[in-house]
């Protein structure tokens, strides 16, 4: 097995195709990619490939955790296919280099896992979603990797997925198992994948998908708030404390602190656990709204010192297209490119990074409010407005209902059969639980947690070798979280209630009770500012055009406030860096040329006449 040594990953096949073949194209793997990723030689790539007749799948494995253990008691000291050891994992990867996930068996497992058992192969990934996992078929071999660039290499000529481009354009993320790689799948959060190969025939069949867990509202519900407040405390002190199991405490340990609430009670407990902290915030410049301010606040009440990272527009283009290839997927939110500035000035102090994020979905965050209305009216006015899960589909605030406006008529005929509240059902399921305050909490989980912040968070830290550790990721805490009444969770307009009462006295109250805000990374103003020209380059319409996916004039109906009425305001930068993330994917990931641009758009003109014009007609 190979180490690679800087980024966290591991590609492998099983299969029962031709050895040499297979070893052939796993070593051009390895070789394509030692640009970015130093390895060693690959002189024993096959040392733990399984050995036996051509009609016995066989595998191997590329990784740079090193992992290849039996998961019983009985391992045997090599690895050919004795029937004492039944599975074998031959290939791991945790984003936070610790193994958390509690199987039904007792073991801790990893973020992500392929596992072998006799003529079986198994991928899974566990409920947060925190590493990515990808599969597709070749012939009769599994190629599998928890980097999609690593499975380009092996397609021939690797190809937009409509559904995942239009999945991506609904949400600002791809939804699972769906990917933006035509016949490239994810494994879903929470989910294990079982192919089995026949023996004689050497096909493998269909694979068998199961459910790791269901987040499920508990019918043994907590009501009284002194017993929440105190359980909760222990339950945060507790899955710090499993995080930090490792540290040293004379070792520097990175936060990235927003000021926000979820950030800032992990610093503090961290404090409170011995850790010697160092603080990371961003720095917009002077649009936007500041987050520094407030993290200044929270690192003086804790006495920690605090990183202010420039985040300002000139950073973010300089790092554009590095980013887009740490994140592997498109993410098309704003916040994306200035994380990986937050990782990329903590990698030069720390090894192991902590964030805040999943508080939101664990404490039912502001956007449930929204969604609870909607409920409300429609128990009330039934047969007056839309399902509750195009509601749901609604709060992404994404390109969803302006079809024929985005796409090219050839793209918009592919997507008429497609039903993006699909993707949403299985999150949106009532029957785990009669409460719709669970249930929105459990969709959070599922889709914006597993399939958005999570692996975008995990994708930027391990691009840089960081381990990223996420408190509110925690199993016990999470299960604990179900047993809550609505009205612990959110009371009348105060959202994450019980979670404000719990660490009240572990920081400013300022910060504990101020309202909630978004990362105010101010989009819109640098898109009609210091990112004008660039977006006649990034979305330029003769590109656009021979790409036959959006519309040429997307950016400039956008801009103009022209595209509908809905758009406006910090909603404009949003759809704009949509659309930038993607086409920067699309050059940076997917290796398409971006040639023959044409001036024949508004942004090479100063912004000042372009505004002229529009509002004297051209």
């Amino acid at each position: 097995m190979v180490k690679i040594n800087k980024k966290r990953q591991f590609i492998g096949y099983w299969g029962s195709d031709s050895r040499d073949k297979l070893e052939a194209l796993l070593a051009k793997i390895v070789s394509q990619s030692a640009t970015e990723i130093p390895v060693q030689k690959v002189d024993n790539l096959s040392s733990f490939a399984t050995t036996g007749d051509e009609n016995y799948p066989i595998w191997n494995v590329v990784s740079t955790e090193c992992v290849s253990e039996a998961l019983e008691e009985d391992r045997p000291q090599h690895l050919p296919t004795q029937k004492s050891a039944k599975t074998w994992q031959i290939a791991a990867l945790s984003a936070s280099g610790l193994s958390t996930y509690p199987s039904s068996n007792g073991l801790l497992l990893p973020d992500a896992w392929a596992n072998v058992r006799e003529n079986c192969l198994i991928l899974g990934r566990e409920p947060f979603g925190r590493v990515t996992l990808y599969w597709t078929q070749i012939g009769q071999s599994i190629w599998f990797a928890s980097n999609i660039q690593l499975l380009l290499n092996i397609c021939k000529k690797p190809d937009i997925s409509i559904p995942g481009l239009y999945g991506y354009s609904c949400f600002s993320y791809v939804p699972t198992p769906l990917t933006p790689v035509e016949n490239v799948f994810a494994v879903p959060a929470g989910t294990e994948l079982t192919w089995e190969c026949d023996r004689d025939s050497g096909v493998i069949l269909e694979a068998n998908s199961k459910r790791l867990l269901e987040w499920r509202e508990s019918s043994e519900k907590i009501q009284d708030e002194a017993e929440a407040i105190t359980q909760l405390q222990n339950l945060l002190k507790n899955a710090v404390e499993r995080q930090i199991s490792d540290i040293n405490s004379n070792e520097n340990v990175g936060v990235f602190l927003s000021g926000g609430l979820d950030s800032s009670v992990v610093a503090a407990l961290l404090i409170k656990a011995g850790v010697k902290v160092r603080a990371y915030t961003l720095d917009f410049g002077e649009a936007g709204i500041p987050e520094y301010p407030w993290a200044q606040k929270v690192a003086d009440s804790l006495n920690i010192p605090l990183v202010k990272v420039d985040a300002r527009p000139h950073r973010i283009k300089q790092v554009l297209h590095s980013a887009v290839k740490a994140l592997d997927l498109p993410f098309g939110d704003g916040v994306t490119v200035p994380l990986y500035l937050l990782n990329e000035a903590a990698s030069q102090e720390c090894a192991i990074v902590f964030n805040g994020e999943g508080g939101d979905q664990l404490f039912a965050g502001w956007t449930n409010k929204p969604l609870i209305a909607a409920a409300v009216y429609q128990a009330a006015n039934p047969a007056g407005d839309q399902t509750f899960a195009l509601q749901y589909l609604r709060t992404f605030h994404r390109l969803w209902g302006y079809e024929s406006k985005v796409y090219q008529p050839e793209i918009y005929t592919q997507i008429q059969d497609l039903q993006p509240q699909n993707w949403l059902l299985e999150a949106l399921n009532p029957s785990v639980g009669e409460s719709l305050l669970h249930r929105l909490r459990r969709a959070g989980l599922m889709l914006k947690g597993a399939q958005n912040i999570h692996p975008r968070a995990a994708n930027l830290a391990l691009a840089f070798g960081l381990k990223v550790r996420s408190p509110f990721c925690d199993f016990a805490l999470t299960d604990w979280t179900f047993q809550l009444s609505g009205e612990l969770c959110l009371r009348g307009a105060c959202e994450k209630y019980i979670l404000k009462r719990a660490v009240e006295n572990w920081l400013p109250a300022d910060i504990v009770w101020r309202e909630k805000r978004g990362m105010g990374v101010p989009l819109t103003s640098w898109c009609f500012n210091e990112f004008w020209h660039d977006i006649g380059d990034w979305l330029n319409p003769a590109v656009l055009r021979s790409e036959k996916h959006w519309k040429p004039d997307l950016a400039a109906q956008i801009m103009s406030g022209k595209f509908a009425a809905g758009i406006q305001g910090r909603r404009i930068g949003e759809m704009i860096w949509l659309l930038v993330m993607w086409q920067n994917w699309r050059s940076q990931i997917l290796g398409k040329n971006v040639k023959n641009k044409s001036w024949n758009h508004p942004f090479w003109l100063p912004r000042q006449v372009w505004n002229y014009r529009q509002r004297w007609g051209e």
